[in-house]
């Protein structure tokens, strides 16, 4: 009998879809502290949670007979994938379950936004009649600028079109076919903050986006501007949002999510031309339902029949097939990721080719390894061994699988080439004694790089004392450098150089090594 742990609230047919399946008990317990759930967690077999509990690494450590953790929801930041993982537990989750309903609360938010709803509704309440002072504003035929048209985006895009707005929006990993499809005009992130009317925000939280709505951008936009913003906290500034509001450069906010949550930020939420809600995007009846449901038929069918769905750690192969080539699965998904962070601009093609004795075996889930790989650097969350596929293709990235059973430099080689709205590029990878990843190739550069940890890829012409000067730098700002790789044409004279660092190099000195004298390009990448 295998026993189910439900340690957050959630739908009761959770509880009943379990129950019915054979061979699996479950239980509710609710309201657990930290110590309370380690104690007894060493008596279960499976863990279903939304965000409340917290899945720590000290946790797992105790979970002695734990295979399988559940999250009713896409966001897995409560748990520890890599403690699980290391355990061997397989973490699911339901991405796409509350799409919808994050994409109508922006709309609902946008709504009471532009006719003050909320304003006025605390006037009335307080007694008063104060038709005058809440004067709306009309959405019809006006612009929204959407950033980020993933699969939130989208549906705001669909609903703000049946109020007869005029949607742009900006993605730069979205084809234009693609977003042409959906009735949407893509644009430059500068042309989204000229032209709206509204913005809405439905980026995901990365490095790149984290405060990409500040005081520069606000200073872009029209005066009179509509702001909402149902992402993730820290992709707008609040200070450069307090600052735009209070001079009347924004006319209004709408605000769910917050750089710090629950938010202190009590100066914001209590300008009168703000409105905000405690994170409530996916919290409708229906979405909670839709995700209990799904994780709960998810962890029946596992220890049912070992099926494995919606996982964010773990490939749908045999246990089998996963001894062979789970060293292939974690070639491929570095691969990826690295190449994610050499190249820019939107995917449109990926061609993967596999050559040598790799070929022998079923490469379809070493094909989604090395999709998860290529786009979780450009989502960062809600990308795994299921939904990658599906990803790619809602985006439009074509792909195209080859074979060829020739040997190249290595007994088994996984060549990637990405053509992007901007450029071609080609990385290879292959396996070193049994189990060791190595980048082998990096267009027409031989290599042989370790992809861990903090990397930079430096282009530069092949001149004298460019190492020197990369390393005198770094080496000034206490940055160190754990390996090097270099590589050089001859006949173009260009040379690339790769480097792990012990640790992350910060923006401002990349900025000064992409000054050193013959330095072409330096990328900064993380895997």
């Amino acid at each position: 009998m295998k026993r189910v742990l439900v340690s957050d609230s959630m739908a009761a047919e959770v509880v009943e879809i379990l129950n019915n399946a054979p061979g699996i008990k479950v239980e509710v317990k609710t309201n657990l502290k930290p110590e309370e759930l380690k104690v007894i967690i060493k008596d279960y077999d499976a863990l279903i949670v939304r965000s409340s509990t917290k899945v720590t690494a000290e946790i797992i450590e105790a979970a002695a007979k734990l295979s399988a953790i559940g999250r009713a929801g896409a966001g897995v930041d409560n748990i520890d994938i890599p403690a699980a993982s290391k355990r061997g537990i397989v973490v699911m989750n339901t991405p796409g379950g509350n799409t919808v309903t994050t994409g109508e609360h922006a709309i609902a938010m946008m709504l009471a936004l532009a006719r003050r709803i909320p304003q006025a509704t605390a006037s009335m309440k307080a007694g008063k009649w104060e038709k005058s002072k809440f004067m709306g504003n009309e959405y019809c035929n006006k612009t929204l600028g959407i950033v980020g048209l993933g699969r939130v985006g989208a549906v705001v895009a669909d609903r703000a079109k049946g109020l007869k707005m005029n949607v742009i929006a900006h993605d730069p990993f979205i084809s234009p076919d693609v977003a042409a499809q959906m009735g949407v005009t893509l644009v430059s992130l500068d042309e989204i903050y000229e032209q709206s009317d509204f913005i809405t925000v439905h980026s995901p939280l990365s490095k790149e986006t984290k405060n990409l709505i500040d005081a520069k951008a606000f200073a872009k936009m029209k005066t009179g501007i509509f702001l909402i913003h149902c992402a993730r906290g820290g992709i707008v500034n609040e200070k450069a949002l307090y600052d735009a509001l209070v001079s009347g450069k924004v006319a209004g906010a709408a605000i769910d999510v917050f750089e710090e949550e629950p938010t202190k930020n009590m100066d914001l939420i209590k300008l009168d031309n703000v409105i905000c809600t405690p994170h409530l995007g996916a919290s409708t009846d229906e979405a909670q339902t839709n995700v209990a449901i799904a994780i709960a038929r998810q962890i029946a069918a596992y220890f049912a029949t070992g099926e494995i769905k919606g996982a964010v750690n773990f490939p749908s192969v045999s246990a089998e097939l996963m001894t062979v080539i789970r060293p292939y699965l974690d070639l491929a998904e570095k691969l990826g990721a690295f190449q994610a962070q050499l190249v820019t601009g939107a995917l449109q093609q990926i061609e993967i080719e596999y050559s040598g004795e790799i070929i022998k075996q079923n490469v379809a889930p070493i094909t989604i390894s090395l999709l998860k790989g290529l786009l979780e650097p450009i989502l960062v969350e809600s990308v795994n061994y299921i939904n990658a596929p599906v990803i790619a293709k809602e985006r439009g990235i074509k792909v195209v699988e080859s074979k060829s059973s020739e040997i190249k430099d290595y007994t088994s080689q996984i060549t990637l080439s990405v053509k992007t709205s901007k450029e071609t590029s080609t990385t290879a990878g292959a396996l070193f004694g049994k189990h060791d990843p190595r980048i082998v190739r990096i267009n027409e550069f031989s290599v042989e790089i370790v992809p861990e940890g903090h990397m930079l890829a430096v282009s530069n012409a092949d001149q004298p004392g460019v190492i020197g000067n990369l390393g005198t730098t770094l080496g000034k700002h206490k940055v160190n450098i754990a390996r090097l790789n270099l590589s050089r044409d001859r006949e173009v004279k260009l040379a690339l150089v790769v480097l792990n660092t012990d640790s992350a190099v910060p923006e401002d000195i990349l900025d000064k090594l992409r000054k050193l004298p013959h330095v072409i390009s330096v990328k900064s990448i993380k895997m």
